[in-house]
């Protein structure tokens, strides 16, 4: 443990939380000087997260917990997902989604075909994965105590038909939610097989979660682009990135403005991974007329209409609303 860590847990150890606060880092190896007392502003201490991997997210606005989700469980997520694939299940509101250029090339009723699940809260053996002790235990890190699943996605990234449509791109995932306040948000990202650059693993730009929420849309991309994949506008490429390599059941957990996309898949493979992101139950749904989330709360709008048959009058909170699940504590807000 670092010398600033060791420091930050004596403190918390004398203080009512929240908040906690720590000090300046060391500026060498042997000298060591503090400045102002600073605050915590996204984790709170609950005796789960080390002082260090707090630091870093404080920091970083993400965090790599190792072999958090065992094999046995992945294996049943793996084989829930191929039987909705073979169509020997069909689940309520589940949105499958299948690669623009798979799509357009033939129809293939079986994995080859899907390349992202999402809403799956109405399929007990998959919203298992949102409900396990040990990746709630962190999440309550981030959320507190009283825990919603917002969203659910089992993500199976193709390999690339050479289009580079299996990348997604640089995106804040806040653009999406009508519902704050962001620090109260967390996604919980699980490697259903190892991850790495080849397969398309997840890329995220350091400290960019204590930025703003940025504007989103389509990027141009010559070979077309998957629905509902928004990326920042004028993102930058040249800013530093850090590619998130990850073995079978490792868990990041990073906030809803942290900058992340991934790479094409360049393997004959399909690369599987799940996710969840969950709300403190205590968070509040906002109207974003008027602010850069009106594409995507017009998009949303429109699918939703189509889909379930409704009126226009259907809102942005309305498709978050039915589909939130209280997975901890009480349901206080959302």
């Amino acid at each position: 443990m670092s010398r600033a860590a060791e420091r930050l847990r004596l403190l918390i150890n004398h203080l009512d939380r929240p908040p906690a606060t720590i000090t300046a880092p060391p500026t060498s190896a042997q000298a060591f000087s503090y400045g102002p007392p600073q605050r915590l502003r996204y984790t709170d201490d609950t005796d789960l997260l080390s002082p260090d991997q707090r630091l870093f997210y404080e920091k970083n606005g993400f965090v790599l917990i190792k072999n958090l989700v065992s094999d046995e469980d992945i294996d049943r997520f793996r084989k829930e997902f191929e039987r909705i694939c073979r169509r020997e299940v069909k689940i309520p509101g589940m949105v499958v989604m299948r690669d623009v250029a798979i799509v357009k090339s033939e129809f293939v009723p079986d994995q080859k075909a899907v390349s992202k699940l999402q809403d799956f809260q109405e399929d007990p053996e998959l919203f298992r994965y949102c409900s396990l002790p040990q990746i709630l235990k962190y999440v309550e890190c981030f959320t507190g105590p009283n825990i919603m699943a917002m969203h659910t996605m089992l993500i199976n990234k193709p390999p690339d038909a050479g289009k580079k449509t299996s990348r997604h791109p640089m995106h804040q995932d806040l653009h999406y939610f009508p519902f704050r306040p962001a620090d109260r948000i967390v996604c919980s990202w699980t490697a259903m097989e190892r991850v790495d650059r080849k397969n398309g693993c997840l890329v995220v730009l350091p400290e960019t979660h204590a930025s703003t929420l940025r504007e989103h849309d389509y990027p141009q991309w010559e070979g077309g682009v998957n629905k509902m994949y928004h990326g920042v506008r004028d993102y930058d490429p040249t800013l530093p990135r850090v590619h998130l390599e990850m073995e079978k059941g490792d868990t990041v957990f990073f906030h809803p403005l942290l900058i992340h996309g991934s790479g094409m898949n360049q393997t004959k493979g399909f690369r599987k991974a799940i996710s969840c992101h969950y709300a403190s139950a205590d968070c509040y749904y906002i109207d974003v007329k008027g602010t850069t989330q009106e594409n995507i709360e017009k998009e949303v709008k429109e699918i939703a209409t189509k889909k379930y048959d409704l009126d226009d009058e259907i809102t942005f909170k309305d498709t978050w609303a039915f589909k939130a699940r209280l997975v901890q504590g009480e349901r206080t807000s959302l």
